[in-house]
C-alpha cells in the first residue's frame, strides 16, 4: 500500500469520475448534472484521452468509478471505456469498484462490467422506504434495490457494497431500524452507512435554513449508536467512521499492525493512509508523486481541454512536508485502529508523540481518543465526531 511522501514508484489507485445523474438528489453536493445533447459521448472520448495521458505511470491494483451515476453510462460508451483500459495494459485491479443506481442496472451491463474485470458494486441505495426515497429525490425504488441486486449477484458479483443514509429529515428510529434489518437481509459484504450532511448549495441545505425541519442531534447519535451495534451483530466489522465489512477467510488484505475486514474497500483505505491515487473526470480530486490536483469542475471546459490534448487541471499545490503529514494523520484517524506511532512516521516522517502531542492530550480529555504506548485512535463515541478530531491534526 502506498504510504510513503518520496513513494514516486507507478500509481496503484485509479478514480475515475462520471459527472451525468438521470435526477440531482436534494442533499448532493457532488458534482453533476443531467446528460444533455451529445455531452455524454464527448466525455466518454475526453476520460479515454485523459487515462492515455497517464497510463504510463500507472499500474493499477485498486480501481474506482464515481460519481454522479456511472452506471447511468450505456454499453457501447462502457465498452469503449473498458476497451482503452485494455489497449492501454491497465486491467487486472485487484479491486475494481463502479458506483451503480439500483434504477440503471442491467443484466447486459453487469456481465460487461464483470467480464472486463470489474468485481466490486456500490450500490447507492440510501434508504429502503418509498416515502425517503422520494424525500432525497432518489429515482430508483425499493423494489429496484432487490431486483438489481439479484441482477448483479446473478452475472457474478461476489463483492457488493450498498450505501445508506440516516438521519433524513423525517426518518424516525423505527424506519432506521426497519432499514437496516432489511439491508442486511440483502447478504451484501460491505455496508456503507453516512449521516445526512448539510451542504451549501443544495436543496436540502435551502429547506434546514427556511426552517422547513429541524436536526435531532440527539436521535442522530442514538442512530448511529443503533448502526453500529446493529451491524456488527450481524457480521460486519467497523473499519472506518462510516464503513463496515465482512471477513472473507481466503484474503490477504492486511494493514499492519492492525487489520482491517478482508472485504474493506482497498481503494478507500488507501485514500485514508495518505497513499497516493491518479484522479480522471471532470472536479477529480488526486494525489501522485507529491502534487495534489483537481480537474475543472465543468464538463464541457473538460471535453474541451482534453480535445486539445492537455490534461483539464484547474488547481496544482504541492504541499510542505508538516502540512501533508497532518492531512494524512487527520484522514487517518477515520479508521477506528487510528495510527500506531511506528507506522505514522514511516508514512510521514514525523513523530505524532513530538508534533501532536497537546492535541492528542485534548482529545483523549473530552473522551474522544484514548492513547498507548505503541498507538492513538479515537474512541467509538471519538469516531461519531471524527471531524471534530481531525481538524486538530491539519497543519498550515
Amino acid at each position: 500500500m502506498d504510504l510513503g511522501l518520496s513513494d514516486f514508484g507507478p500509481v496503484t489507485s485509479l478514480y475515475l469520475h462520471v459527472p451525468f445523474c438521470a435526477h440531482k438528489c436534494e442533499y448532493c453536493a457532488f458534482y453533476s448534472a443531467v446528460p444533455k445533447d451529445d455531452l455524454v459521448s464527448r466525455y466518454v472520448n475526453a476520460l479515454v484521452r485523459e487515462l492515455e495521458l497517464v497510463a504510463h505511470e500507472l499500474k493499477p491494483r485498486t480501481v474506482f468509478f464515481g460519481g454522479g451515476t456511472p452506471s447511468l453510462l450505456n454499453l457501447k460508451q462502457w465498452e469503449q471505456i473498458l476497451k482503452a483500459f485494455e489497449r492501454l495494459g491497465l486491467l487486472g485491479a485487484e479491486e475494481w469498484t463502479v458506483e451503480c443506481n439500483p434504477a440503471t442496472v442491467s443484466a447486459d451491463k453487469a456481465k460487461l462490467l464483470r467480464d472486463y474485470g470489474v468485481n466490486r458494486v456500490s450500490m447507492g441505495v440510501q434508504s429502503l422506504d418509498e416515502r425517503l426515497l422520494e424525500r432525497l429525490g432518489r429515482i430508483h425504488s425499493r423494489e429496484q434495490v432487490f431486483k438489481s441486486f439479484d441482477t448483479l449477484r446473478a452475472a457474478g458479483f461476489a463483492n457488493i457494497n450498498v450505501d445508506l443514509m440516516f438521519a433524513i429529515p423525517t426518518q424516525t428510529m423505527d424506519l432506521w431500524r426497519t432499514t437496516l434489518r432489511d439491508a442486511l437481509a440483502l447478504g451484501s459484504e460491505h455496508l456503507s452507512c453516512y449521516e445526512v450532511i448539510y451542504e451549501d448549495d443544495t436543496p436540502l441545505f435551502a429547506q434546514l435554513q427556511a426552517g422547513e425541519f429541524s436536526v435531532d442531534e440527539e436521535l442522530t447519535e442514538a442512530m448511529y449508536a443503533e448502526l453500529v451495534t446493529t451491524v456488527e451483530a450481524n457480521g460486519f466489522r467497523q473499519y472506518e467512521v462510516a464503513n463496515f465489512a465482512r471477513d472473507r477467510e481466503s484474503s490477504t488484505f492486511n494493514l499492519q499492525p492492525s487489520t482491517p475486514p478482508s472485504l474493506a474497500c482497498r481503494h478507500n483505505v488507501n485514500y485514508w493512509r495518505g497513499g497516493q491515487f491518479h484522479a480522471l473526470g471532470p472536479s477529480a480530486a488526486g494525489y501522485a508523486r507529491g502534487v495534489r490536483t483537481k480537474n475543472w469542475s465543468n464538463t464541457q471546459l473538460y471535453c474541451e481541454q482534453l480535445e486539445k490534448g492537455v490534461r483539464a487541471i484547474e488547481q496544482r499545490e504541492e504541499l510542505p512536508p508538516l502540512a501533508r503529514a497532518g492531512e494524512i494523520g487527520a484522514f487517518g484517524l477515520r479508521m477506528n485502529v487510528g495510527w500506531s506511532f511506528d507506522e505514522f512516521h514511516a508514512a510521514t516522517g514525523f513523530d505524532l508523540r513530538t508534533g501532536w502531542a497537546a492535541d492528542m492530550d485534548t482529545l483523549v480529555a473530552e473522551g474522544f481518543a484514548t492513547r498507548t504506548a505503541e498507538r492513538f485512535q479515537l474512541t467509538p463515541r471519538g469516531m461519531r465526531f471524527a471531524d471534530h478530531a481531525a481538524e486538530k491534526f491539519l497543519r498550515s
